[in-house]
């Protein structure tokens, strides 16, 4: 009957009651994930952007450009897993908790943006909407740390005041 009882009990009640805090293991992944994944898309436009030399037949692509895009597309996918593995302990207990769910909406926002239009640039944009996908991928992509960190703030703020 406690899972009765829980259900009756206020919403910061419910806070003080639960510790949304992931196991050191499951945060430092989530940490060095989102780091190389941010590393990795940067690296991308660099080279990409500001390393590319022109040639006597037309811009030649930069050595980096390549394994950095294979990189971050392995590690787009590894985000999903780690993502997915969020969905039952932390994300579901403090949305019925009602705990920071400004900040993890607009994180769970920036990683579904960032999902449909990696997948865009990769299937579906053509030359002419490319640039659309890729500048939507890229500013989405470059705010995301600054989401995630104002996500772990915010949630350790409100540990610390119940």
């Amino acid at each position: 009957m406690p899972t009765q009882k829980r259900h009756l009990q206020h919403p910061s009640q419910l806070h003080r009651q639960q510790n949304f805090r992931l196991e050191r293991w499951h945060r430092l992944a989530l940490y060095a994930a989102f780091a190389a994944l941010t590393l990795s898309g940067i690296v991308w436009l660099v080279a990409h952007y500001l390393l590319r030399q022109a040639s006597e037949f037309g811009e030649s692509v930069h050595p980096w450009e390549h394994p950095a895009m294979q990189i971050h597309g392995g590690l787009a996918m590894l985000i999903l897993l780690l993502t997915g593995s969020l969905l039952q302990l932390h994300i579901r207990r403090a949305y019925r908790a009602r705990c920071n769910r400004r900040s993890g909406w607009s994180m769970l926002g920036c990683l579904a943006v960032l999902g449909i239009s990696g997948y865009g640039l990769y299937y579906l944009a053509s030359e002419q909407s490319h640039i659309v996908w890729s500048l939507g991928h890229s500013l989405t992509g470059l705010a995301l740390p600054v989401v995630v960190w104002l996500h772990i703030v915010i949630g350790r703020k409100a540990v610390a005041h119940s």
